[in-house]
Parts: C-alpha cells; structure tokens; sequence
C-alpha cells in the first residue's frame, strides 16, 4: 500500500521541477540541498517510482514525475487555500482599488480569486483606468489604494519590474528598415513615451496609426495587422509575436510596477489587499 504524501515532499517535488536545480528548490523551500534530494528520494520511495531521470545534473521528470506533477500542483493549491482560509483573520470592509485595464486583465484575476477566498468579507471595488487619472482618484481620495506603473517624481510600494516588449500580429511581417506604424496609449503614457524614445535612439521612423486607451484597443489594431504595439511582457499572448532586434526594433527597458495607497491610510482591508497583492505578484518575470 501506497502511504499517504505529505504535503512538503509534493511542495519540494513541485520547487524541483519549476527550479531545475536542487540547490535552487532548496533556497525556494528553505531545505538545504541534502535535505531536497532527500525528500525527493522518500517521495520516490513512497511511490515505488522513479521521478527524475538518473542523470541529476540535468533534471528531467520520468513518465511517472509528469503524471505526478498535476496532482501535486493540484494538491498543494487545495492545501494552501485551506491555510490561507483558516489562518486569515475575520475582517470585513470595502476596499476601493484601482488599476489599469492591463493589469487587470492580465496580473490580477488569479491574485483576486485567490483573496476573495481568503477574505470572502472583504468587497472589492474595482475602477479601471490609466496610472495618472488613478494617482489622481488616489489624491482625491475616491480610491483607497492603486497597482499602477510608478510615475516621475511619485514613489509606492514597489510591487515588481514588467518588462516592455514590442509585438505585432503572428502572420504580419514587419519591415525592417521601414516606418513602424505604432498603436500607443495617449499622450502622457509612459509605454508610449518609452517606445517612442526608444525608436528616436536608433534613428528608425514611425508613424501613429491608433491610439487608445485600454488594451482592447491596442489589441484590436496589432490583431488586425494594423500596427506595431507595446505591450508588458505580462499581456503577450498566442495571438501576438515578440518583435526584436531581427526585427529592426530596439531594445525597451522595464517599468516598476507599485502599491500606492490614498494620503490619509486605509482600513484594515484596504491594507490586507494591498500586502496581498504586493506578496503574491512580488516576483519579478524574465
């Protein structure tokens, strides 16, 4: 008889896996190295099967370690909603967030489901709208706190650095040498100010062909091979392609992305949802 898994073998097997490194599951985990490849040997062991390949040097699951690791991963998402759910403390309130519509689309379904179920007596307000209108509603003190993109002379809890990227749409090519027709946000919009100070710097020319507000828009003008965009490396998805140097279009750096809350404080909920947010979107993406 199979014994029953602990759940921190499962977590270790998981942190193996995603890491690729023992060394690396270790610091993830906080196990020192002996005590990972322990722990991956009594999980082995438990199954009666293999769930690495021999060669360690370069960690490849078995047949066996694949099946195991959707269950595992489904496993240690029921165990830590559980814990997130009975450890949290009985708070209720109404907290008003605001956030651009590619954030919200893009970083904030999973965190908000995820809080909802922690915090299932805290109501979210959601106001989707541009980083300086926001910072704006934050000084009026219409919103309690903001996920935005950190602003000139504005400072906010840093939450993590997005990459920019360029993209156009998979079955369009793009000259190289010629204009780019670019679809942007408005004037005032640091992707757009980035994008356009990043094509000056190597001389190529361009040309407006959209503008929006919201990535709706954006994404409608890259899908029908209108334009050129850019995007957070966060919202690239299987309709749009990476565009780079091969491409003829420089390099574009990365935006910090951060909390900030209104002037006066917030509540106890408003300030749950902000370390929330901060924790589990704190990684910053390669």
């Amino acid at each position: 008889m199979i014994p029953d898994l602990e759940i921190s073998l499962l977590r270790t097997f998981v942190a193996v896996n995603e890491t690729g490194s023992i060394t690396s599951a270790g610091r993830l985990v906080g196990r020192t190295q002996p005590a990972v490849t322990h722990q991956i040997q009594r999980l082995e062991k438990a199954l009666g099967k293999p769930l690495f390949q021999e060669d360690r040097r370069h960690l490849h699951l078995t047949r066996e370690g694949e099946m195991l690791l959707g269950y595992a991963r489904t496993l240690l998402s029921l165990n830590d909603e559980i814990r997130d759910r009975f450890q949290a403390p009985d708070i209720a309130g109404h907290v008003r967030l605001g956030v651009p519509d590619l954030y919200a689309a893009f970083l904030l379904p999973a965190v908000l489901s995820g809080f909802a179920r922690a915090y299932p007596q805290i109501e979210i307000e959601l106001r989707c709208s541009r980083s300086l209108p926001l910072q704006a509603a934050l000084e009026r003190e219409e919103i309690d706190i903001a996920l935005i993109t950190r602003q000139p002379d504005f400072g906010g809890t840093m939450v993590r650095a997005e990459p920019l990227v360029w993209v156009a749409a998979r079955d369009r090519p793009v000259e190289p040498d010629g204009p780019v027709p670019l679809a942007l946000l408005p004037v005032g919009s640091l992707y757009r100010q980035h994008a356009l100070d990043a094509l000056g710097h190597v001389g190529r020319s361009w040309a407006i062909t959209a503008v929006s507000d919201s990535i709706a828009g954006l994404q409608a003008a890259v899908y029908a091979g209108l334009a050129v965009s850019v995007f957070p490396l966060c919202a690239l998805s299987p309709h749009v392609r990476r565009l780079g140097r091969g491409d003829g279009m420089p390099d574009l750096p990365a935006l910090d992305i951060v909390l900030q809350r209104k002037p006066s404080g917030v509540g106890a909920a408003a300030e749950h949802l902000a370390q929330y947010i901060v924790a589990e979107l704190g990684t910053s993406p390669q």
